[in-house]
């Protein structure tokens, strides 16, 4: 599993990812987690808001941090 966190590094993209990373330890699953800052790259996501969260390659949050919950919903196979 796959997931990029998207945002230029302010304050709710770090708390987007530090709840990503967390989800991920709890619900036990192998995944690789990658913080994208580069603009070009977020708008390749057809994204223009951050933090948004994209779980192998299917954009599942824009412009709001998602709740640990939400997270462990989009990690359930």
């Amino acid at each position: 599993m796959n997931i990029k966190v998207l945002g230029p590094g302010c304050a709710k993209c770090q708390q987007t990812e530090k709840i990503v990373k967390e989800a991920v330890a709890e619900a036990g699953v192998t995944a690789t987690v990658e913080k994208v800052t580069d603009l070009m790259k977020i708008a390749g996501y057809g994204v223009f808001g951050t933090p948004a969260v994209v779980v192998d390659g299917e954009v599942k949050c824009v412009g709001k941090i998602p709740t640990k919950e939400d997270v462990k919903a989009w990690l359930a196979p």
